[in-house]
Formats: C-alpha cells, sequence, structure tokens
C-alpha cells in the first residue's frame, strides 16, 4: 500500500480520533506554538466518556480547559513546565508539577517511566515521500511520538515545513485529522527601560564569534537587538523568537565561526508570532532536533564562546538561582536553564549568564535577597553561576568567597534595598560596613 493510500485510509473527524482516549491514559500534547488545538477540544467533549485521563505537556499556548475545575473528574494535568494558562490548577491542587531538566524529559518515554498512551501532535502535510514535518516544534513531541502507543496527527496546512531531525512518516501516525487554521502564537513582551538596560548590560558581555542561547521571556529578547553591531554569532538554543530574524536578515548571525555545526542554527522549537513561522519555512539555515539533543550540556559544550542567557526571579547573595517557583507556588519549570548554565560553563570561552531586573512590584520589593524566599527552589546552584546582570550592571560570581559574592550583587542591587543587604551580611560577618572590596570582572 503506498503512503497516499495509508494516509486516506488513517483520515477521520477530530471526534473519531480522540474516541481511542480511555480512562486512565496518559495523553501527551505537542506543546508550545504547535498546540493541536482541534484535538484539545475534541477531548474535551470526550469529558463525559471518560475518568482520571492524564495530560501531561511543557508549556503551551492554548486555553487548557482541561485544567478548569469541571473537569476534574475526567482530566488531570501533569505540566512538566508550569505556563501561565495551568498555573491556577496547579495552585490549587488541580494539577500537578513533574520538575525536570528539559533534557532529561524524554529519557521518561523512552524508559517507559512515562508511558505515552496516546500522542496528540500537530505537523505539516506530507511531502511526496510521505514524510510530515514538526514544523515549529520538535521539542520533545518526536520522541514521545516514537514511544506513545498510538500517534493522533492534526495535519495543519498552514504549519511550515522545517528542516533537521524533524519529522515523521505518515505510516507511523495511526489517525489524520486535516485541518488549516493559524498556529497559537506568543504575544510579545512589551519593551521598557529597565528590560532595555539590562538587555544593553548582557549584550556589552558577548563578543563577535559567540554562539547565543537565549531563554524565554522579555530579558533574553531584549538583548538581541543590542547584537547589531556584531559579527559572525551562531545559535544554539533550544528555543528562538521573534527578535533573532532582524540578526539573521542583516547578517550577523551567520554561524560562520561556529566550530560545531557551522551557519547552521540549532533548536528545539520556536515561539513568536506568524512572521516568525513563515521565516522558518523551508529555511535551510535552520536545524530542529529534539531537546535531548540541543539541550545535552556535554553538546552544548562543544560550541566555543557559548553564551547562555537565562532570567531569574530571584537570586540570594550567596548567588543561588529561583526562576521555577514565588516562594513555594510553581511559577514556571526547570526548563533549559541549568542544561545551558553547565553547557556554557565548559565551554572554551563560555559565559553562562543570568539576568534580572533588581525589584518587583513597581520597585517596592528586591530580586536580589539576603535569603530566598521561605519555600523557593533552587534551579541553578551558587557553584554554577558565573555572571549576574541587572539594570545596575554586572557581578561575577565564579570561583569567588561569600563575602566577595554579596559585595559584587549588592552593587547591582537597587540603592534603596543596599542598605537592609548591608546589615543581613553584617548580621553573618561576612564583611563590615564602608569595607566593600570593588570586585573585578572578567569580559
Amino acid at each position: 500500500m503506498s503512503w497516499i493510500d495509508q494516509y486516506r485510509n488513517k483520515l477521520m473527524t477530530a471526534s473519531e480520533a480522540v474516541s481511542c482516549v480511555e480512562s486512565n491514559m496518559r495523553v501527551y500534547i505537542h506543546p508550545g506554538c504547535a498546540e493541536p488545538e482541534a484535538l484539545v477540544e475534541a477531548l474535551i467533549a470526550r469529558a463525559p466518556h471518560v475518568k482520571n485521563v492524564e495530560v501531561v505537556h511543557l508549556l503551551t499556548l492554548g486555553s487548557s480547559p482541561y485544567c478548569a475545575a469541571e473537569m476534574a473528574e475526567s482530566f488531570r494535568h501533569n505540566a512538566l513546565f508550569v505556563g501561565g494558562n495551568v498555573r491556577q490548577a496547579v495552585k490549587e491542587g488541580r494539577a500537578d508539577y513533574t520538575p525536570i531538566f528539559l533534557s532529561e524529559v524524554e529519557a521518561l518515554f523512552e524508559t517507559g517511566e512515562m508511558t505515552i498512551d496516546v500522542a496528540f501532535i500537530q505537523v505539516s502535510p506530507p511531502d511526496p515521500h510521505g514524510y510530515c514535518s514538526f514544523g515549529v516544534g520538535v521539542d520533545t513531541t518526536l520522541t514521545a511520538a516514537k514511544f506513545a502507543h498510538r500517534v493522533v496527527a492534526q495535519v495543519n496546512a498552514q504549519m511550515p515545513r522545517t528542516y533537521g531531525d524533524s519529522f515523521i512518516h505518515v505510516s507511523q501516525l495511526d489517525a489524520i485529522v486535516e485541518v488549516s487554521q493559524p498556529l497559537c502564537e506568543l504575544k510579545k513582551h512589551p519593551s521598557d527601560p529597565i528590560t532595555d538596560v539590562i538587555g544593553a548590560n548582557v549584550a556589552s558581555l558577548i563578543e563577535d564569534g559567540a554562539v547565543l542561547q537565549c531563554g524565554i521571556g522579555g530579558i533574553p529578547d531584549a538583548v538581541l537587538p543590542n547584537l547589531i553591531d556584531r559579527r559572525d554569532l551562531g545559535v544554539h538554543t533550544e528555543l528562538l523568537s521573534d527578535n533573532a530574524i532582524p540578526l539573521i536578515e542583516a547578517g550577523v548571525i551567520n554561524g560562520e565561526r561556529k566550530n560545531f555545526k557551522p551557519r547552521k542554527v540549532i533548536l528545539g522549537f520556536v515561539l513568536g508570532g506568524r512572521n516568525l513561522f513563515d521565516f522558518v519555512d523551508e529555511n535551510p539555515i535552520f536545524e530542529f532536533h529534539p531537546s535531548a539533543y540541543t539541550n545535552d550540556p556535554w553538546r552544548i559544550a562543544q560550541n566555543h564562546r557559548m553564551v547562555a542567557i537565562n532570567s531569574a526571579i530571584e537570586v540570594d547573595l550567596t548567588g543561588q538561582v529561583c526562576a521555577e517557583s514565588i516562594g513555594p507556588w510553581f511559577y514556571s519549570g526547570f526548563g533549559g536553564q541549568l542544561d545551558f548554565i553547565r553547557g556554557a560553563a565548559r565551554s572554551k570561552g563560555g559565559k553562562p549568564i543570568i539576568a534580572l531586573p533588581s525589584t518587583a512590584k513597581d520597585e517596592t520589593v528586591s530580586r536580589i535577597v539576603p535569603c530566598l524566599a521561605h519555600g523557593a527552589g533552587v534551579l541553578t546552584g551558587r557553584a554554577d553561576v558565573h555572571y549576574v546582570v541587572s539594570e545596575y550592571g554586572i557581578a561575577y560570581l565564579h570561583g569567588r568567597t561569600i563575602r566577595q559574592r554579596a559585595e559584587a550583587l549588592i552593587q547591582i542591587a537597587h540603592p534603596k534595598f543596599r542598605n537592609q543587604l548591608h546589615e543581613y551580611c553584617e548580621k553573618q560577618r561576612w564583611f563590615q560596613r564602608n569595607a566593600l572590596e570593588v570586585v573585578q570582572i572578567p569580559v
């Protein structure tokens, strides 16, 4: 039977396709901008017929109706990364959170530690050879589809075709639902003066020929416009945003000096809008791979001059970084921060960077703190931290004593909180007031 005949035989409505979901099953949903919304809607319609279905995924951009209180008997979400659409359900105990490095998620599927009964994926229409592309997101989905007992595919005429390890053959699909609808889009973070200054401070650390990883959020996005005067930058990242497009079009990002996968943008998925989706469509400079590949610290470290840029919720005076919770309340997830921090640290000439505003809540709360908030989780440990950047400057912590770390971090804290940070250090007997040592920052 030709792949075309297989394709036709597998065509069905969304309702028919999701009828394979039974009580007590685990359903994986393609995350990010690739969320298959038609399949999610059909799954919700099936709620009266199922109980205790676990819905597992990373960050999605849809409405996550399975997290609604009235769906509690039918569905329970297990977040591998807590997004804004599921945060309240996790906080109220109607959904679960699994803390895990992005580089290690796929091993759960491979080993059977997290068996996938049904994988909901969204792909492009097949090419003349019967291969569909995962388009804007390979991430953990290719592996989930490989090990799932059943794969239900939303084939979207508006999904771009992307290259790399980004394909699945029609023969590997169990049910196909055809749609033509816009993909989910990530709203752009509004620019603000503080974020812009932080972006400029981070950019001052980035040299010609550097290889970039930019995490999610306004601060990583604010870095890229400040790099327009650089030359021969490369990219090895878990995700890419719209802000990379001008640098690629200007020839700033060209990968010419990359020693690992030169002239290629290595990534797992994109988060952005239609302009970005069109830009990656059949664009050979982009090479998509599963997250286990992009986020492998050893592979990241193969890039010389690797620069990892990630954000934080708060940093204490010893250098501990909290980025997944606000106190005991889970806010996001581990994602790829530590994967890239450790990879960049082991790169020849690499720079691991944590960037954050000095305050929150209209300057009423310092984000550089004596101690992390009660119940807050440490995502990146103090020994892993090299650079911490705020709108007030750059603190270099690696190889520094606790006293030196506190001194450097106080210098980049908001001035209105520096006295109380000094007082804490005095109580700890780390140093005396007005006896600060100037810490030289390597660049």
